[in-house]
């Protein structure tokens, strides 16, 4: 594209990104975490108490029912804590992922070539239709996981319809018909 059509369509959508702006802006977020004992943190929908624990071993993070265990040797910092956490959650939606796509590809009639996870700061996820590529948000690790199938069904169906129009919509409302509620939640839930 040249720079004249990108200006066009910036200016002729100008009030609907302001307002998708302001939308992003006012959404509640999450408290920023110090990665210290007894603080909260989710995990598929739940929330978890975090138990730090020293010890001379490598890292390690356990969940167990109402606890997520952060292993971690003394002194190690916040950014180490926040990143070996972060990593966790990244292993886990590649356990997870993996069961979703294979559910709706024969549904579909698509299929999934590749797909990888990432912190994103304003899309839940992304598709490279001509990679049959998806890109998933790594704070969905955080929400229900009725709320990840909804986002994989999401950009899945951008493997057939690129755009957001009546014939997208249409798909989404036959691969997966609860999608409005879905979506709801996950628009209302806190961002990290």
């Amino acid at each position: 594209m040249n720079r004249e059509i990108d200006r066009a369509y910036v200016y002729s959508n100008l009030c609907k990104i302001k307002r998708q702006r302001q939308k992003i802006l006012a959404r509640d977020r999450e408290a920023p975490r110090q990665y210290i004992n007894g603080e909260n943190h989710f995990f598929c929908g739940q929330s978890y108490l975090l138990k730090v624990i020293e010890h001379q071993g490598p890292p390690e993070v356990n969940l167990t029912p109402q606890i997520l265990k952060l292993y971690v040797r003394p002194h190690t910092s916040q950014n180490k804590r926040h990143h070996l956490i972060s990593e966790w959650y990244r292993q886990q939606l590649k356990l997870i992922i993996p069961a979703l796509i294979v559910k709706y590809e024969p549904i579909m009639g698509v299929e999934v070539r590749e797909f990888g996870v990432k912190r994103m700061k304003t899309r839940w996820g992304t598709c490279n239709s001509r990679a049959q590529r998806i890109w998933l948000n790594l704070e969905l690790a955080k929400k229900p996981l009725a709320c990840l199938e909804y986002v994989v069904v999401h950009e899945m169906t951008h493997l057939l319809e690129h755009r957001h129009n009546d014939r997208f919509w249409g798909l989404i409302d036959t691969f997966y018909p609860q999608w409005r509620q879905h979506r709801e939640e996950l628009n209302r839930l806190p961002l990290g």
